[in-house]
């Protein structure tokens, strides 16, 4: 193939050792959970395409309402117009949104949004502190585990041991990383810390029940209470990264509401647009919002992404949530849990294997180790399956429109490809 052997000359991937990296699988169309291969095989997609598609490829809904804003208005810039597409998405999403989580900023990727809502916590003290309010919280308290994005600002926050980011630690500014407050020895080291260092925060972020690209671990939703109460003791902004929990990945729209706690800020993307196009969005408070609106120019939040709020990435947006409005969307994830609970069950009693577990539509299995993940991804390959597998674990997030057949394929293929190679 001309374009990918040309074109691999400049190309460069993400996650991957360019010099020792193979070729990619070339793609040449989707279809509901299938990804289709220029050499005529075809995949069932595991993982959604990193989580994004969940009402699966192409959905016509999805389609139509891209293909007729892209013949009226693919772009315009958001300084200074508005759009249709984008205040009616905010109207909707705040709609969606617990409390006084009303403000809506838009922006292009996950990243960017957990970027803006460190922003937003740390300026909204910056500006209390112009008119006499206390000094000196600028500092994010974060969690082991935990990944939040791959710019400066986000790597900061991310687990500082974790392998993509440690190479940065001595160009990161510092944030505190501690222990998720989940039993007896962490609730107690988290206590102490605030106790001492509470007056240098703005805000706590955590992955709310799922802490994903640090390894899909799980936690209860007792910890978030054990979050928020914290929060508001300590008058700190809680901020919720449901960059990929959000959209009914967890069993529910969003993963705070099992444990039935408010954030102050919470981050969107991914699954917002139903894999389409990038679109993020960060929602704050009222009461932070408040804290930017001054007679001031200076106290105003200066962030504009370039491509914030496109017409097409909320016209996709504005669809996939007509998609969970008339679709069974949350019946599906509670019905793929269960399959997912018991076509993975099996994989306990391979050799190498240390736990299964399952959330929502999120299937893990954790391994002691995987020696060579290439080799078996092409294996999985080899079964007409799209798996990727990192660190020590193989996870499925398929689509929520996944056939019972297909996600049989994938559990039945994780089962082959662990047992082959043990």
């Amino acid at each position: 193939m001309t374009w990918l052997e040309d074109g691999w000359r400049h190309v460069w991937l993400p996650y991957a050792q360019m010099q020792t990296a193979p070729l990619p699988l070339p793609a040449v169309r989707t279809e509901g959970s299938r990804i289709f291969l220029a050499d005529g095989r075809v995949l069932v997609d595991g993982i959604a395409s990193w989580w994004t598609a969940c009402h699966g490829y192409n959905h016509p809904h999805i389609v139509e309402a891209v293909t007729a804003q892209v013949r009226e208005m693919p772009h315009v810039m958001f300084g200074g117009l508005g759009h249709e597409p984008a205040y009616r998405l905010a109207t909707r999403l705040a709609a969606l949104m617990p409390g006084s989580l009303n403000r809506v900023f838009f922006s292009d990727s996950g990243s960017v949004a957990v970027e803006v809502a460190i922003k937003i916590a740390v300026q909204a003290r910056l500006n209390h502190c112009q008119s006499g309010g206390e000094r000196g919280r600028t500092k994010i308290l974060a969690f082991l585990g935990g990944y939040h994005g791959d710019t400066f600002g986000t790597m900061a926050i991310c687990d500082p041991e974790e392998g993509m980011h440690s190479l940065f630690a001595g160009l990161l500014q510092e944030h505190p990383v501690v222990p998720l407050p989940r039993d007896a020895a962490s609730i107690a080291a988290f206590e102490l810390f605030l106790e001492e260092h509470a007056g240098s925060l703005a805000a706590i972020i955590v992955e709310p029940l799922v802490q994903g690209a640090g390894g899909m671990v799980f936690h209860a939703p007792a910890v978030l209470q054990r979050l928020r109460a914290a929060a508001t003791h300590y008058g700190l902004s809680l901020i919720f990264d449901e960059i990929f929990t959000g959209f009914g990945r967890t069993g529910t729209m969003f993963a705070f509401e099992q444990a039935g706690v408010v954030p102050d800020i919470i981050t969107l993307s991914k699954a917002l647009t139903g894999g389409t196009s990038p679109l993020a969005a960060t929602i704050a408070t009222d009461e932070l919002f408040a804290a930017f609106l001054s007679d001031s120019p200076g106290t105003a939040l200066m962030h504009g992404p370039t491509f914030m709020a496109n017409p097409l990435g909320c016209a996709a947006a504005n669809a996939g949530l007509d998609l969970f409005e008339r679709e069974p969307r949350l019946a599906q994830a509670a019905a793929i849990s269960a399959q997912l609970a018991r076509e993975l069950a099996p994989c306990r009693e391979l050799p190498g294997v240390r736990d299964v577990r399952v959330l929502g539509a999120i299937g893990v299995v954790e391994l002691e180790r995987i020696e060579n993940p290439a080799a078996l991804r092409m294996a999985l390959v080899a079964q007409g399956v799209w798996v990727r597998p990192f660190r020590n674990i193989l996870y499925l997030t398929p689509a929520l429109t996944i056939s019972t057949d297909e996600l049989s394929l994938l559990c039945t293929a994780i089962f082959a490809g662990l047992s082959a190679a043990a």
